[in-house]
């Protein structure tokens, strides 16, 4: 929901170092690997009980997540890198409520499971409008430049990470945050199922 007026604002000094990076021979898809192998770290500190490593390794993560496609930007988009990109995010969301309920399964098991469950057909709407929006060859750049269309949502990465971050700030409250935020990512999957009804319904 964030998304699209928070890029302006972090795109410019984002763009700039990735025309850094780019000078120097980093590729887009080193950065990606990166930024995964830290949203990994992540789930590892969370697991081990250390939500103050996961929250760093969450901001680096991130970093290196808008980093690799300013990177991109600055060389050549990829429909290689645009795949790595989602397929990396995927894993570092579905990390984060597992390493939770890794941690305490008692406490944490059935909300993890519903939040892991949620993002399953959140994922599988948002992939899917992008589908769809490719084989009509729709394009959009509200949330920047991208290899794939990004369907907006109620939900995007910036909500995601907040919810992440006061999953490590909160840790016993991630029962009810989880909840909160599975119910948000179902609601988020409706809406993008209307908004395909009403975009692809009469094609």
């Amino acid at each position: 929901m964030f998304d699209r007026y928070l890029r302006p604002l972090i795109d410019p000094p984002l763009n700039r170092a990735g025309r850094a990076l780019a000078r120097l021979g980093i590729r887009a898809n080193t950065v990606t690997a990166l930024g995964l192998a830290l949203g990994l770290g992540a789930g590892l500190a969370v697991a081990l009980g250390a939500h103050g490593w996961a929250l760093a390794l969450i901001a680096g993560s991130r970093l290196a997540d808008g980093l690799d496609g300013a990177v991109a930007r600055a060389t050549r988009l990829s429909d290689l890198g645009g795949y790595l990109d989602i397929v990396a995010d995927f894993v570092f969301y579905a990390a984060i409520p597992l390493a939770f309920v890794w941690a305490d399964p008692a406490a944490n098991g059935w909300a993890g499971a519903a939040l892991l469950a949620a993002f399953y057909v959140n994922g599988a709407s948002f992939l899917g409008y992008a589908i769809l929006a490719a084989k009509h060859r729709l394009e959009t750049e509200a949330r920047g430049r991208k290899s794939w269309y990004h369907a907006g949502g109620l939900l995007e990465g910036s909500e995601t990470i907040a919810f992440f971050v006061a999953f490590c700030l909160w840790p016993a409250a991630f029962p009810a945050l989880a909840l909160v935020f599975a119910v948000l990512c179902l609601l988020t999957a409706a809406i993008r199922l209307a908004m395909a009804a009403d975009q692809f319904g009469r094609r």
